[in-house]
């Protein structure tokens, strides 16, 4: 068998998310009905990470075995027309050995929020950015995102229904920086850690949203972090809004 590591560009708007379901499509669905195509026969894809319905991805990362020995480009050529029409494609395609995983071989995952706050209704990137009206204070939202760097126990930001083991973790970056954007402004959480919680970035920018919105102080977020109870979070942003920028390993298969 020869492994792959894949490198897939997505917009997560007509999918049940990335993982793979009975008669509901998912972006995991669609790649390896793909690759089934290529290869003749039926193929599983492992990811870096799952994506939630409406989440799209600039760099998911995910590998496959195959029984034939393929150029790396001829391999993503074909997937790539077989996925045809689908909003999903193969942006990079490298061999790798088995000792490399996906999800396991990674040190790192990259998220980047994109928010955008304007009054006009959003047109050109409907469904890629999340609204919201209210001006916003750059200033407040930096302050609040420092309170939730580090190692923490993220209850307060973790989903009702994560699956995750533990809910301690270690943010290693949350920087929020502001781009202009015709007639508003967009406003850009760039976020990175080892893993994350189920909907932990989502809720981190909701609840920093309302400390731009002038609703929190950037001091509440230290204190519902530490409360460590999920009814202190606020509210939870739009998936539409966050995409999977990148995945990070030792040895960067694509380099």
């Amino acid at each position: 068998m020869h492994r792959y590591a894949l490198k897939i560009e997505y917009n997560g708007a007509p999918y049940h998310g990335w993982q793979r379901q009975v008669d509901l499509p998912s972006v995991q669905g669609m790649i390896e009905q793909a690759i089934g195509k290529v290869a003749g026969s039926a193929h599983e894809i492992a990811a870096a990470g799952r994506t939630d319905a409406g989440v799209h991805a600039w760099a998911q990362v995910a590998h496959v075995d195959m029984e034939r020995d393929w150029d790396t480009f001829r391999l993503s050529e074909a997937i790539n027309y077989h996925l045809k029409p689908n909003p999903i494609a193969i942006i990079g395609c490298a061999k790798v050995t088995e000792a490399f995983h996906a999800r396991f071989s990674a040190i790192e995952r990259r998220y980047i929020f994109r928010m955008v706050s304007r009054r006009a209704p959003i047109v050109h990137e409907a469904g890629l950015v999340w609204q919201v009206k209210p001006p916003l204070s750059l200033e407040a939202m930096q302050e609040g995102a420092k309170h939730l760097l580090g190692y923490h126990d993220f209850t307060t930001f973790r989903s009702s229904i994560c699956q995750g083991l533990t809910p301690f973790k270690t943010l290693d970056r949350l920087d929020v920086s502001e781009h202009p954007y015709p007639g508003g402004a967009e406003f850009r959480f760039d976020v990175r850690a080892r893993s994350f919680l189920h909907n932990q970035v989502r809720s981190f920018v909701g609840t920093l949203e309302r400390v731009g919105a002038g609703h929190l102080e950037p001091s509440d977020v230290k204190r519902r972090l530490e409360a460590c109870a999920r009814s202190a979070c606020g509210p939870v942003s739009a998936p539409h809004g966050l995409y999977l920028a990148g995945v990070g390993y030792e040895n960067d298969p694509f380099e």
